[in-house]
C-alpha cells in the first residue's frame, strides 16, 4: 500500500489552526504525577504463603518412603436381576423387529356424527331468532335524542364538610 497523497489526507479547520499556533503555554498549570502502588492485604500474604509452602513441600518430597504398590482390576458382574431385564428388552425389541405384518386384518375406521340435543336445537333457534330481530329492527321508530351532560356544583354545606375532614 502506498502513503496517501497530500490532497487525500483531511485539513484542519483555520479556526483551530490559529489557536494552535498563539497557544502560551505558560498559562497551563503545574501537576505532579503521583504513582500509588496497592499493597497486599494481610489475607492475600497467608494465601501466597500457604501456596508457596505447598509447593515447597511438593518439591522436596521424599519418593523413597514410598512403597510399591499392585494396580488391581476387578470387574463387577452385573446382577442376576439386571440380566433378566436386559433379556426381556432385547425379546421386546426382537419381536417387534421380526413381526409379522400379515397376520394383521384389514380394518375401516367408522366416524360417528353426533347430533345435538333437542336443549342445544332450542338454544340456537332463540340465538338466531334473536339475530334476525336485531338485523330487521327498524331505525326509522327511533326518536332523535340529545344529550345533555349535567354537572352538579357543591354546595357550601359540602365543602365545607369536604375542609373539616382535610
Amino acid at each position: 500500500m502506498s502513503s496517501p497523497k497530500k490532497e487525500d489526507l483531511p485539513t484542519v479547520p483555520s479556526a483551530m489552526k490559529n489557536e494552535l499556533t498563539n497557544f502560551d503555554s505558560t498559562k497551563m498549570k503545574h501537576t505532579e504525577t503521583l504513582y500509588k502502588t496497592v499493597l497486599p492485604s494481610n489475607e492475600d500474604i497467608q494465601q501466597e504463603k500457604m501456596h508457596q509452602n505447598l509447593v515447597a513441600g511438593v518439591e522436596e518430597f521424599d519418593k523413597s518412603t514410598l512403597q510399591p504398590t499392585q494396580t488391581q482390576e476387578k470387574n463387577i458382574l452385573p446382577k442376576a436381576e439386571d440380566i433378566k431385564q436386559e433379556k426381556v428388552h432385547q425379546e421386546l425389541i426382537a419381536d417387534v423387529e421380526n413381526f409379522n405384518r400379515n397376520v394383521l386384518k384389514h380394518t375401516q375406521t367408522e366416524e360417528k356424527i353426533v347430533l345435538p340435543t333437542k336443549e342445544e336445537i332450542k338454544q340456537e333457534r332463540g340465538q338466531q331468532e334473536l339475530l334476525k330481530g336485531i338485523q330487521s329492527y327498524d331505525t326509522s321508530n327511533l326518536k332523535h335524542a340529545e344529550t345533555r351532560e349535567k354537572n352538579e356544583l357543591p354546595t357550601k354545606e359540602i365543602i365545607e364538610l369536604e375542609k373539616k375532614a382535610v
